[in-house]
């Protein structure tokens, strides 16, 4: 019963939660939401040092809303307020800790493969496949 009274969703939108852009000349890359426009848009911040991403407003269809939070982040942070709360709750780090970013980075490193790499890959999948049959094949 008391699963019932508990609410499913828990990536809200609100000042201080990391975001990854999903569209645009910046999309793949990781941004705070600073303030909330209105119901569709909100303005977000790298920090740039950190992130490449300058203070602007976008919105939310282009986000994506992460589990990571930035803890006591006033509203409207400054440049230097955000890096120094991104340092000291090492954001970048439990970002790279997450499946999500684990994922993506897979995927970039398999687009990056070169026809020799893609061709290394395939025997090491036919040398595993191999094992995997004599394996059973043994058992059976």
């Amino acid at each position: 019963w008391e699963s019932i009274n508990t609410m499913g969703f828990t990536r809200f939108v609100e000042v201080g939660r990391v975001v990854i852009i999903n569209f645009g000349p910046d999309a793949g890359k990781l941004a705070t939401i600073i303030d909330i426009v209105d119901g569709k848009r909100v303005l977000i911040d790298g920090p740039q040092s950190v992130t490449g991403i300058h203070r602007q407003v976008i919105g939310l269809r282009r986000v994506a809303l992460t589990d990571i939070v930035v803890s006591k982040l006033p509203r409207n942070a400054t440049q230097k307020n955000l890096l120094k709360a991104w340092t000291e709750q090492n954001t970048l780090e439990a970002w790279k800790a997450t499946a999500w970013s684990k994922k993506i980075e897979a995927k970039t490193a398999r687009a990056n493969l070169s026809d020799f790499d893609r061709f290394k890959v395939m025997i090491a999948k036919k040398q595993r496949s191999k094992i995997i049959s004599d394996k059973l094949a043994q058992l059976a």
